[in-house]
C-alpha cells in the first residue's frame, strides 16, 4: 500500500451525487471480466440508483475515492426475499488500478463492522466461480463456501455462494 505523496485515498459512504459515476464503474469492472449481462448485477435497475437503495435502514453502500475519482465500491444490506437475520455483501467492485493494494480488506472490514452494529448475524455473498481473487479476499475474510443460495438475489448467473458467522 505505498502511497504517494499528493495521492488521497478514502473510503467514504455514497452520496447522490455518486450515482453515474458507481453505475459506470460496477459495469466496466463487470465487462472487463466478462460477466453475462444477464442474471448478474450488470442488469440491475439499482445500479443507477445506488444511493436512493441503500438509503435506508440496515443498508450502507461505500465508495473509494482517490483524487476525486472513484475507483471501488461495496455495501451491505438485508438479504432480499429471506426470512432471518442475514445480510449481503452486494456489488463489490475495484476497478484494475484498485486492486492488490489492500482496499479490497479495508472495505470489507468497514462493510462487515457496519453489519455487526445492524444486528445482523450472518453474512452472505454470490459471486462468479472464475472471481479467484474476489473468492480469496472472502475466504480470508471468514467466508465459508455453502451448497446452494440464500433469498432470491435475481442473480441466477452467479454460481459461487458464501456464508459467513458476524
Amino acid at each position: 500500500m505505498g502511497k504517494q505523496l499528493g495521492v488521497t485515498v478514502k473510503i467514504r459512504e455514497i452520496e447522490q451525487k455518486d450515482n453515474e459515476a458507481v453505475a459506470s464503474l460496477i459495469r466496466k469492472v463487470l465487462v472487463g471480466m466478462g460477466v453475462p449481462k444477464v442474471g448478474t448485477a450488470y442488469e440491475d435497475t439499482a445500479l443507477d440508483h445506488m444511493f436512493e437503495n441503500y438509503d435506508v435502514p440496515k443498508a450502507t453502500y461505500f465508495v473509494v475515492e482517490e483524487d476525486g475519482r472513484l475507483i471501488g465500491s461495496a455495501g451491505v444490506a438485508q438479504l432480499e426475499n429471506f426470512e432471518g437475520n442475514v445480510c449481503e455483501l452486494q456489488k463489490m467492485y475495484f476497478l484494475e488500478e484498485a486492486r492488490e493494494r489492500g482496499l479490497g480488506s479495508q472495505m470489507m472490514k468497514i462493510c462487515l463492522d457496519n453489519a455487526r452494529q445492524y444486528g445482523f448475524e450472518k453474512c452472505y455473498l454470490e459471486t462468479m466461480p472464475y472471481m479467484k481473487e474476489a473468492q480469496k479476499l472472502y475466504k480470508k475474510s471468514g467466508f465459508e463456501y455453502i451448497d446452494a443460495p440464500m433469498g432470491n438475489t435475481g442473480h441466477y448467473s452467479c454460481q459461487v455462494w458464501m456464508l459467513k458467522q458476524l
